[in-house]
């Protein structure tokens, strides 16, 4: 009986991790016959999950939403995942949502085992949020994107460029990105035939097609360099003197781009809405670097220098 209930949870946990599974490939990894899964399909269906199967020589079995909300199967880095993902957003970055984060931080908490409740404590005390009057997003479109994306759907909306115009678009989605103060995503463009970035905020009715597309990836580094280019105000050239595999592990994030220069320095490229945050983020690294681009930055570090040196000077006596 509990090799019966851990190969279940094993198959909830495949089911729940890819959309559809053929059905000998399922069986191998469950290391089972045909006949064995299913009756484990059926033993989940009795439990309330809405396994489907398809039959033919692509057939297999995929699960469906449900009337009801079934029992999620979690591992601990997913769990860990969730409540950091909740804690955020019940502070505000996703419109609307707030309120129902912390009724689900709540749920997910109380069973939370104590090791991992100390791993999401750690996780949001060390994180420090800088807050903008950045424009937040609808959740609803947020999972709408995320699913096209994963099932690989195409996409219809409407865009608004920088310049205001509307656009009509019909992509096949990649990937949503997040600098956690905006939202993006990247996708490629049918009517182009190219890649593009969209931020999300300036995206209207969105709409799943149905149409499926096949695998397609992009160039390497573009979707880091796709968010810190088109959408930031000022862009960052600088060289930090610290070897590439030392920088990545003191900072490194979606907006950050880093290649190697020789052994020792390499060169980093990022963005930001304000000065102030492109000074904080580099002089975080606590590293020597040398900021070439952009003009304004290097101008605001020299006054922001002249600045705390005033600050150290002696009191005047009086």
């Amino acid at each position: 009986m509990a090799d019966t209930t851990a190969r279940v949870l094993r198959l909830l946990s495949l089911l729940q991790a890819h959309r559809e599974w053929p059905g000998p490939e399922l069986a191998e990894r469950l290391e089972v016959s045909p006949r064995t899964l299913r009756r484990d399909i059926d033993r989940l269906r009795e439990l309330g999950y809405p396994v489907h199967a398809t039959t033919g020589p692509a057939g297999g079995y995929r699960l469906e939403a449900g009337a009801a909300m079934p029992p999620l199967l979690l591992d601990d880095e997913e769990a860990v995942a969730i409540a950091v993902g909740l804690r955020t957003a019940a502070s505000g970055s996703v419109t609307g949502i707030e309120e129902t984060s912390v009724r689900a931080l709540a749920k997910l908490e109380q069973v939370l085992p104590s090791r991992l409740r100390r791993r999401v404590n750690t996780l949001q005390t060390q994180t420090v949020a800088v807050r903008g009057r950045q424009p937040t997003v609808d959740p609803g479109t947020l999972t709408l994107l995320a699913q096209a994306s994963r099932d690989r759907e195409r996409l219809r909306f409407g865009y608004r460029r920088r310049d205001g115009t509307q656009t009509a678009r019909l992509v096949e989605p990649y990937r949503l990105a997040s600098t956690g103060r905006r939202w993006y995503l990247v996708a490629w463009d049918t009517d182009r035939r190219d890649w593009r970035t969209f931020r999300v905020d300036r995206l209207t009715s969105p709409l799943a097609t149905g149409m499926r597309f096949g695998p397609r990836e992009p160039p390497p580094g573009y979707v880091e360099e796709s968010v810190v280019a088109p959408f930031s105000r000022y862009r960052a050239v600088v060289t930090v003197h610290a070897p590439l595999v030392v920088v990545a592990e003191r900072f490194s994030g979606p907006g950050w781009v880093l290649e190697a220069l020789d052994e020792r320095s390499c060169l980093l490229r990022t963005g930001g809405d304000s000065l102030e945050w492109l000074v904080f983020s580099v002089g975080l690294l606590g590293l020597d670097f040398t900021v070439h681009e952009p003009p304004e930055l290097v101008d605001h570090i020299r006054v922001l220098i002249a600045r705390l040196q005033a600050s150290t000077e002696p009191p005047l006596r009086q």
